[in-house]
């Protein structure tokens, strides 16, 4: 047998200690080990032992792994220098869809930009471009096609932006804002054209529909303000209009009688030409009024509400619609209702709420038709394009969206609506306007027109002759939840 150098210890004794080395290593204790007496080769480890020491070295690995993963997620392990994780390819969850009911999805675009509350916004340019104004001190114009923005109005405002406008041709807008200035620009080419300053917070401005006047609803005066548009000259000042702040106000389609609503819960309607108040309606909601709007023929003017409910009035009479005579537009929102939009046909209304939905409604039947979900906080405004195609709404969440309803009709759950209503679709003879009437009415085929041209003709045949029992007075106080 060849001889060790000096001082090296027997191959027993070395196995011996390199084996509990390693045992001691991954923390497994053998408590004994047998080595033959032969001092050339050790004995065989039991198999229960390999076990376990296998065992002890893969969780060991699984640890090791592990604690690197926590380290590289870790924001306070900055001193390690390990590689980041690697990313794992998830399939994109498709951006085309909202938070739609199952049978109610419908294409929308979002529109990011803004870096605040989107307070305001317009189709105009023939329903190809949008106006937007925001709590972010801009004013900016879209392109709806691509959604990208083709311009901020310079120089801009000072305070955050209320509302903004845009003429009915299109070439100038307006926006009002927090500094107590209104400004006017081209579109086409961004110029400023003026800045009007007033002494108190203008909370609504608006274009009357031939472009001549401005019209802003003032806080601290409670009243509206009525300017020229070219020179900026002072039409009619009304001050104490109102009980308490203006909420909103609007021309009608001729330009010659503004509407506005109050936090009072009231709604006047001024005549420009005769410098009077032509229609006054107290307590016409039961909680404070947010906007209103008129129809295109300026015979409806339909009012938003805090209290939940939307109100259509005929603003010959002062009485709203309910089945023929009123409509009942409630149980549309969860919440504060923020604004109005009819359709250039009026078949249409559109409406936004704090329960960040946008709902439209059959004007004719009084019936929500579809709600739209997908804005993450209170929906500021809804606009509604020329041609029915294209909702838009403007949120509290910095968005705006742009909702296609060219399909709407054919969406099931509208369609599930309409069956559970027992309606059809027929078409009025006077204005082809499309409207629904009930199936099981035994009047459905002799009725041949609208609801508004059935209006029309009521109110022509009331003003002929004296009037009855039934007639609705225009002091009466209307309650949209009465009903039902």
């Amino acid at each position: 047998m060849a001889s060790q150098p000096p001082g090296a210890p027997s191959s027993a004794k070395a196995l011996d200690q390199d084996g509990k080395t390693a045992l001691r290593r991954s923390n497994v204790q053998l408590s004994s080990l047998h080595i033959r007496d032969s001092a050339h080769r050790p004995r065989k480890l039991p198999w229960v032992a390999l076990v376990r020491a296998c065992g002890r070295f893969k969780l060991l690995l699984l640890e090791a792994r592990r604690g690197r993963l926590l380290s590289s997620l870790n924001p306070l392990a900055v001193g390690n220098d390990l590689p980041p994780p690697k990313k794992h390819w998830m399939p994109e969850k498709a951006a085309f869809w909202g938070d739609q009911e199952p049978l109610s999805k419908i294409p929308f675009k979002i529109m990011r930009g803004h870096q605040h509350i989107v307070s305001s916004c317009h189709f105009c340019v023939d329903d190809t471009k949008v106006l937007s104004g925001s709590y972010d001190c801009t004013v900016k114009l879209w392109d709806a096609v691509d959604g990208s923005v083709v311009r901020n109005f310079e120089p801009g405002p000072g305070a955050p932006v209320l509302e903004c406008s845009v003429t009915a041709d299109s070439r100038r807008i307006i926006a009002a804002s927090y500094d107590k200035t209104v400004r006017a620009w081209d579109l086409e080419t961004g110029k400023l054209l003026w800045k009007l300053s007033h002494e108190t917070f203008i909370v609504s401005c608006k274009f009357s529909p031939d472009g001549k006047y401005v019209v802003s609803g003032l806080d601290v005066d409670h009243g509206i303000c009525i300017t020229d548009a070219e020179d900026t000259t002072t039409v009619s000042h009304i001050k104490d209009h109102h009980r308490m702040s203006v909420t909103a106000c609007c021309f009608d389609p001729d330009s010659q009688k503004v509407a506005s609503v109050s936090l009072d819960r009231s709604i006047k309607i001024w005549d420009v030409t005769s410098q009077a108040t032509l229609l006054t309606i107290t307590k016409a909601h039961t909680n404070a009024i947010s906007n209103c709007c008129f129809t295109f023929s300026g015979h409806f003017l339909c009012t938003s509400s805090w209290d939940k409910t939307l109100k259509i009035w005929n603003v010959h009479t002062g009485e709203f619609r309910n089945r023929g005579a009123c409509v009942t537009l409630m149980q549309g929102h969860e919440g504060s209702v923020s604004s109005c939009h009819f359709a250039r046909d009026t078949s249409l209304l559109v409406s936004g709420g704090f329960d960040k939905t946008v709902a439209i409604w059959d004007v004719g039947e009084g019936y929500r038709k579809l709600s739209l979900k997908g804005h993450n906080d209170w929906v500021m405004d809804v606009a509604i394009s020329n041609n029915k195609k294209w909702i838009l709404s403007a949120s509290k969440d910095k968005t705006m969206r742009l909702w296609n309803i060219e399909e709407i009709d054919r969406i099931p759950l509208v369609i599930e609506y309409k069956k559970a209503r027992g309606l059809k679709l027929k078409q009025c003879e006077e204005c082809d306007r499309p409207f629904s009437i009930y199936e099981s009415d035994i009047f459905s085929e002799t009725v041949t027109k609208c609801v508004f041209c059935r209006f029309d003709a009521k109110d022509l045949s009331t003003e002929a002759s004296p009037s009855s029992e039934g007639e609705v007075s225009l002091s009466r106080e209307c309650s949209l939840g009465e009903d039902g």
